[in-house]
């Protein structure tokens, strides 16, 4: 059984992501348990509801605008000691970090060059090097 979509075409934050991730060489989307996901060999970015848990209290958070990126190991602890990231349930412990792209007002209020800078970091963990070569 296909998972429903879960996002919307008209998302300001998703058309920011998807450009980003799409510039990228090789990059692809594609929809993943409802959700746009974007990859060449190997995943490299995620849009969307994603949820984290407090270890002390249990509260859980929904992020439903974020984006999910893989930094090199030694980033990951600094980007989660960031006000806007957390550790997203499940794929925390393979080193993915979200980012809650609605911690400022709407997609204007967005660092989107950080959000640019993070996507290609993780673009650059996972790609294969034969696209990664030569790029600074």
């Amino acid at each position: 059984m296909a998972h429903p979509r879960m996002f919307d075409e008209d998302d300001g934050y998703l058309v920011h992501v998807r450009r980003l991730a799409l510039a990228l060489p090789g990059a692809s989307e594609l929809i993943s348990h409802g959700r746009p996901v974007f990859r060449t060999v190997k995943l490299f970015a995620l849009y969307g509801g994603s949820t984290t848990a407090d270890r002390d209290t249990g509260v859980i958070t929904r992020f439903q605008q974020s984006v999910l990126v893989h930094p090199d190991p030694s980033e990951q602890a600094y980007l989660l000691a960031q006000p806007q990231t957390y550790a997203p349930a499940y794929l925390s412990a393979s080193g993915w970090v979200g980012v809650d792209l609605t911690h400022r007002d709407g997609p204007d209020g967005v660092d989107w060059i950080e959000i640019a800078e993070l996507i290609d970091a993780s673009w650059r963990v996972t790609a294969p090097p034969i696209l990664t070569r030569g790029r600074r």
